[in-house]
């Protein structure tokens, strides 16, 4: 039953959401601190990707019935409708939890918020853009631009709580738009390169989605010139050559799908493209904080490979 419950959850990607999180708070704040808060942030993200993940199930259980028999509501391994029920109460956790950490860290000692109903406003738009993906847009060419909200959303979620205490204004940098930018394009493009993965896939469709891939990883290279010189790390002008290096090897494996698009190749390629989702992230840290934060988002590459041994991650 145990798991039942974790392939449901696609526990590998839990490692992405929290490198997500620690990039936006890193974005913001340069630093890891407030650990209770930053905890909060984290539960936040999580539960609202975990329910992402179980109401996909939820609304694609025909379709998971001829491409994906092994998944555990078709298998009859969870019931159908309690996984529609825990999805959304999972949603409506993951937002109450992203109103609190606001106005908590408001009532703290260490500072006072002035705008302490951010993050809860970046929660309730992710679940918004979860909602929307998972029940109406998934195989619709919007799709892809909903998940990729989803993760622009996640980054501006960490970043909304660790620079409330330095903020004159309520909108976000314009370096944190940038990063999040980048990797919601990035996602946008992943997204569309799995969107027919259980099948032969279109090789325009690839084609078009590893453009849309490396036009993310591109942003991200460029990400450091929105950077003042108090956000700018030490390590900011490597940014752009290792985003490129990655982006060619990222780019190199979808490509590898094109005169062969079948599933088994599609599949190894999203995993790739997710798992380089944690490197991204730990490219951004390395921006505008100190190198050990970004060896530690690095770090998350051991539990998502681990688990992915175990559990599926698509």
């Amino acid at each position: 039953m145990l798991k039942a419950y974790l392939q449901l959850f696609r526990i590998p990607n839990l490692a992405t959401v929290v490198a997500d999180i620690l990039a936006g708070f890193l974005l913001a704040h340069a630093a890891l601190g407030h650990w209770p808060l930053l905890a909060v942030t984290l539960l936040c993200s999580c539960l609202l990707y975990t329910a992402g993940m179980v109401l996909n199930d939820y609304y694609d259980i025909e379709q998971d019935r001829i491409e994906r028999p092994h998944r555990p509501l078709v298998r009859g391994a969870i019931d159908v409708a309690w996984a529609g029920r825990l999805g959304y109460l999972l949603l409506v956790m993951g937002v109450l939890v992203g109103w609190a950490a606001g106005y908590w860290f408001s009532s703290t000692a260490v500072s006072q918020a002035a705008y302490p109903w951010r993050s809860g406003m970046v929660a309730t738009a992710l679940a918004v853009c979860v909602v929307a993906y998972d029940r109406w847009l998934k195989r619709s060419m919007v799709g892809p631009i909903c998940m990729g909200a989803c993760r622009f959303l996640n980054i501006l979620l960490g970043a909304s709580v660790a620079s409330l205490e330095s903020r004159s204004s309520w909108w976000f940098e314009s370096y944190q738009l940038a990063a999040a930018g980048a990797i919601g394009i990035y996602i946008a493009g992943v997204t569309l390169f799995a969107q027919s993965e259980a099948r032969d896939s279109s090789r325009w469709r690839l084609l078009l989605a590893t453009a849309i891939i490396s036009l993310g990883i591109g942003l991200l290279a460029i990400f450091p010139s929105w950077l003042n010189h108090e956000a700018a790390s030490a390590y900011a002008s490597r940014v752009p050559l290792l985003a490129t290096c990655l982006g060619l090897l990222i780019a190199w494996r979808c490509l590898r799908c094109i005169p062969a698009p079948t599933p088994a190749l599609v599949q190894i390629a999203v995993k790739t493209c997710l798992m380089s989702l944690i490197v991204l992230d730990a490219v951004i840290a390395l921006a505008v904080s100190d190198a050990a934060y970004a060896i530690g988002i690095l770090s998350l590459l051991i539990p998502n490979m681990l688990l992915g041994r175990w559990i599926a991650s698509t």
